[in-house]
């Protein structure tokens, strides 16, 4: 599962397999709206004290980073 604003940020948050869980419940659904609205919300100085809390972990492509603003 991935929070997704188009050219801000992707955050990935869960992962099952499809046969495991066949769909998301309405107060799952709902819980997981409020997430994604708060960590979307995020700016640039609550994404790098998340990472240095280690409550994020940023993932890097092909080794890069991009800086967080």
């Amino acid at each position: 599962m991935i929070f997704f604003r188009a050219r801000d940020r992707a955050i990935f948050v869960h992962g099952f397999a499809k046969n495991d869980v066949e769909n998301i419940r309405p107060d799952e659904l709902t819980a997981l709206k409020k997430l994604a609205a708060e960590m979307l919300a995020y700016r640039g100085e609550e994404l790098k004290s998340a990472i240095a809390s280690g409550t994020l972990i940023e993932v890097k492509c092909d080794g890069k980073s991009e800086a967080v603003s």
